[in-house]
């Protein structure tokens, strides 16, 4: 059975989001085991108004909340009984295999760096959602924030993660990976791009295709988007808001007046399914790849529906043994040869 912790006391609807999301995730999936991680007496009063299968919830108490306001590494170190702290202590001491948490994403980074550790050989770990493209799939970008300054390694390694995170939790084989770059021709880009792409064409375990364009990672044909955290984070959100942004635009016209109202009840189904390829809460949060176990980082104003997505994403990742994925991809890569031969090619 997959165990799965829980931060139930993490984000804007804390702990009702995340007791719903957890019942509906247990109610889809009979072999999955659930620890909830808070004030005990509210989670109780939440679960008390569902129907599920007690056999597989456990309640770990604590008395402690880390809010989005606080600074993540002095929370962290100070709330020792933090339901977030509590949770990867747990994770760390191999009472469950994943994590799940909505709350301050600097926390859950701080915190999964510090208590729980980095994958022997990772440079640094790096977040990696998952995005609806124009196939009616998703495409992951990484990093989406993690990291704002990154090297050249760090961006190989998020290749790599990324491939074997498509792979392990979505079945992806050989996945193709694209770099976020500002064109598709290898002299374009800044040096830290330049050189990020020469790198990745000398790894034959990736699928590399390139440099992509921001319009790639909606409708482009690649799996996996590579970039730095800063660039990645204002790609994701710009993505986020234009999903909002055509659905209201969409709510809007079809309200202008009688005749837009009558062409809205026979197009009816075609807007739902517009809307729901443009929700990216649907599809869960942000897998933290490069920890020792699988964490997914929730959006913070996850409903229940978007929470169970997430726990579905830990499970996923557990049962494709993604640890074990990214271990063999960054072991596979000799970055000190690819750099000696990069220097090389510049003497020439």
């Amino acid at each position: 059975m997959t165990k799965i912790i829980i931060d139930a006391m993490g984000g804007d609807f804390a702990p009702k989001q995340q007791v719903l999301g957890a019942v509906d995730a247990l109610n889809k999936d009979k072999d999955l085991y659930l620890i909830l991680v808070g004030d005990e007496t509210q989670i109780k009063a939440e679960l008390s108004a569902c129907q599920y299968d007690k056999n597989r919830v456990e309640i770990v108490h604590t008395t402690e909340t880390i809010t989005m306001e606080e600074i993540p590494t002095k929370a962290v170190k100070t709330k020792k009984d933090s339901s977030l702290v509590v949770a990867f202590k747990l994770l760390k001491e191999g009472k469950a295999d994943g994590l799940v948490s909505s709350g301050s994403t600097g926390a859950v980074l701080t915190a999964g760096v510090l208590i729980l550790g980095r994958i022997k050989g990772v440079s640094r770990p790096a977040l990696c959602p998952l995005i609806p493209n124009h196939r009616g799939t998703t495409t992951l970008i990484c990093d989406c924030g993690a990291n704002l300054e990154c090297k050249t390694i760090n961006m190989v390694h998020f290749a790599l993660m990324a491939s074997a995170y498509a792979n392990a939790a979505y079945g992806i084989e050989n996945p193709r990976v694209g770099l976020l770059n500002n064109g598709t021709e290898d002299h374009k880009g800044l040096l830290l791009q330049q050189e990020t792409n020469a790198a990745l064409k000398k790894i034959d375990c990736i699928n590399y295709c390139g440099n992509v364009e921001g319009r790639d990672l909606m409708y482009g044909d690649i799996d996996v988007m590579v970039s730095d955290g800063f660039t990645g984070n204002i790609a994701t959100k710009a993505v986020e808001g234009c999903g909002k942004a055509v659905s209201t635009i969409m709510k809007r016209e079809y309200k202008r007046n009688l005749w837009t109202k009558i062409c809205a009840l026979f197009s009816g189904g075609i807007i739902k399914n517009i809307r729901k390829g443009l929700d990216y809460e649907a599809v869960g949060g942000a897998t933290f790849l490069g920890l020792t176990k699988a964490v997914v980082k929730g959006h913070g104003n996850s409903k229940a529906r978007g929470f169970a997505a997430c726990i579905a994403q830990a499970a996923n990742s557990v049962r494709g043994n993604l640890v074990d994925k990214i271990k063999t991809m960054i072991d596979s890569v000799d970055m000190d040869a690819i750099t000696a031969a990069l220097s090389a090619e510049k003497t020439e």
